[in-house]
């Protein structure tokens, strides 16, 4: 699989967006530090002491397995965009097997933050609130990039994204603010996105790996989003 690097300059977005020390694992080296492997270790257990991804980790190092030595030397990358993510997940407790979709959908509309939608949903007759499991922000009403928890994915309860019944039960709903009939998501949005729905398939404690869809695929018909400028095919690829 491509890195978050070189998958982002295929869709011909670029690196020029991101602002060094952001939130984001496309950091630059100002923000590493170094770790020397002792016996015992494995990269499991390391990125979980430094609260990054494995993945994280192998990119940062160039590393093609999960092999490593003692006395070896690795770059630890700066903080992870879904470090908190990873800390609070690492809390709840997870049914086996029961996440088996991961839902792009985008918000339709410029402003707004999990707190304003969760209110919206509410007004919407939602018990629940915020129908969604995560939203990551555009930089109006919450960072650029910047990753939300709902508290439907904190409660470990059904969604409200989708109409299906089956996918609010079984699928993680994940929103990022914007209209993308008008627009491309922006760089630290989509590489939030990428970081979290790379996590969520290959590393969260879910015990199945979720296959990746959007809600026009779900909700066939019915609606638009995420979008037209949403990269479709890029991301079909890559989570093939």
């Amino acid at each position: 699989m491509a890195t978050r690097r070189e998958f982002i300059n295929t869709l011909g977005l670029g690196l020029a967006g991101l602002v060094l020390g952001g939130p984001s694992l496309l950091a630059d080296s100002s923000g590493r530090r170094t770790y020397r492997v002792v016996r015992g270790d494995t990269l499991g257990r390391i990125a979980a002491h430094h609260d990054i991804t494995v993945v994280a980790l192998k990119t940062a190092n160039g590393l093609k397995n999960d092999r490593i030595m003692v006395g070896q030397v690795l770059i630890i990358p700066g903080v992870s965009v879904i470090s908190h993510v990873i800390a609070a997940t690492a809390g709840l407790n997870i049914a086996r097997g029961r996440w088996r979709h991961v839902v792009a959908h985008h918000s339709g509309i410029e402003a707004g933050n999990a707190r304003s939608y969760g209110a919206a949903h509410r007004r919407r007759g939602m018990e629940n609130g915020l129908a969604y499991d995560f939203v990551i922000g555009n930089g109006r009403d919450s960072g650029d990039g910047e990753i939300e928890i709902g508290p439907r994915w904190l409660k470990q309860i059904d969604g409200g994204h989708v109409r299906s019944d089956f996918y609010n039960a079984h699928g993680i709903g994940i929103c990022l603010v914007g209209n993308f009939e008008k627009r491309r998501p922006g760089v630290r949005q989509l590489s939030s996105f990428i970081s979290l729905v790379d996590w969520l398939r290959n590393e969260a404690p879910l015990g199945v790996k979720p296959k990746f869809t959007v809600h026009r695929w779900v909700d066939k018909n019915h609606t638009v989003c995420p979008g037209r400028y949403f990269p479709y095919a890029a991301m079909k690829k890559r989570y093939a």
